[in-house]
């Protein structure tokens, strides 16, 4: 099956469901072994889910922002990890596609390598010595100008999907110079290796290990953008992180509401389903969620609907969907556990993963801090 040919996003997101449900059970397994998904990987691709932001022009299906949170939203349910990896790849060519930086040669080049075996695609841009790309850090990657030639060194860490990507966009200073570029390194490419540093408690499949380049040697063409560190702009693609993360918390609920109406301790008549105070946690969750959706939902569709001017005035909205929903997420899985008990702390029990990985959303961008800043800024502003 092919998820291009399928003719509407209900039904998309319909076969999808079915095709990440052994993803579930997959989980368990990836985070207690710290091991990377690669049969999710790969069922993705089998379906051809890498190519459905590639441009109708190239092979793909274009499709909407609603659309792509949505189903990485399903995803998430089943596996964040996953969910969070491939949400980059998405997001990122879907990102290119409506804000061409590229040479459009090079953009079909890979848009088709996509298309045709499943390509995947990632940022390398955090580093050790400047926290996050987002606060602006110079990075210490350099590049250096040898002839017709670039010549690459440095060590990025966090590199989501690392075990499986074929190209990465990494950040580089450029030597002699004051500006910073994005520079298409190929994963062939001699002196480009992966060390396996990934040890985090959370997320513990995404495979975010460091990204380690010795003297690479790419071509000249491989500068694919100037950049201007912490100067960004709206990046609506950026949605498929709190799309991530509700889907886990929709998980958590799941899981909390049949561990209710399934428990009759012999202190009590019926299940504690039954129980007011279990209700009263079960409706929180439910409005939580209902909250996080509706935010998200309504923020992508008015993306989908805008032009490239009014989507630029949208930093503040799409900031606060993913600090909202996020934050929100964690609030569940916590509702969720105090509904199962001390048995949702077993390892046993998908609860105390859910809990480690929602977490993990306070550290991806946009920052908590930089957003209700930003948020103050627009408000004072208007």
């Amino acid at each position: 099956m092919d998820l291009k040919s399928i003719h509407t996003s209900k039904e998309r997101r319909k076969s999808l469901e079915k095709i990440v449900k052994p993803f579930i059970e997959r989980a368990k397994k990836h985070d207690e072994d710290n091991s990377f998904p690669y049969e999710n990987i790969e069922d993705l691709r089998k379906v051809g889910y890498p190519s459905l932001t590639v441009p109708k022009r190239y092979g793909g299906l274009e499709i909407s922002l609603l659309e792509m949170v949505q189903l990485q939203e399903t995803i998430g349910k089943a596996d964040g990890s996953t969910a969070l990896s491939i949400g980059w790849h998405m997001g990122i060519v879907k990102n290119l596609h409506e804000n061409p930086t590229w040479e459009e040669s090079t953009y079909q080049k890979f848009c088709e390598d996509v298309v045709n075996r499943g390509a995947l695609i990632n940022n390398a841009s955090s580093e050790r010595a400047t926290g996050s790309p987002t606060r602006g850090g110079k990075p210490e990657t350099e590049a250096i100008a040898q002839g017709e030639q670039w010549v690459i060194s440095g060590r990025k860490t966090f590199t989501t999907l690392s075990p499986v990507l074929d190209y990465f966009v990494v950040s580089a200073s450029i030597k002699g110079t004051d500006q910073v570029g994005s520079f298409l390194i190929h994963r062939e490419s001699n002196g480009v290796t992966i060390e396996e540093t990934w040890d985090s408690i959370a997320m513990r499949g995404t495979g975010s290990h460091d990204l380690v380049l010795e003297g690479v040697k790419v071509s000249k063409e491989s500068l694919v953008e100037y950049i201007t560190p912490g100067n960004k702009r709206a990046a609506g693609w950026l949605l498929h992180i709190p799309a991530c993360y509700l889907g886990i918390a929709k998980a958590a609920k799941e899981d909390a509401i049949q561990f209710a109406k399934s428990y009759s301790p012999n202190s009590i008549e019926g299940t504690i389903a039954d129980l007011p105070n279990v209700k009263q946690k079960i409706g929180e969750m439910e409005l939580r969620i209902l909250q996080s959706q509706h935010f998200l939902y309504a923020v992508a569709k008015t993306w989908d609907e805008a032009d490239q001017d009014a989507r630029q005035l949208m930093k503040p909205d799409l900031s606060a969907v993913k600090h909202s929903v996020v934050n929100q997420a964690i609030e569940v899985v916590d509702l969720a556990m105090r509904i199962v008990g001390a048995q949702s702390l077993s390892q046993q029990n998908p609860l105390q993963r859910y809990y480690r990985d929602v977490r993990a959303g306070l550290h991806n961008p946009p920052m908590d801090d930089m957003t209700i800043m930003l948020l103050a800024n627009s408000a004072m502003k208007e």
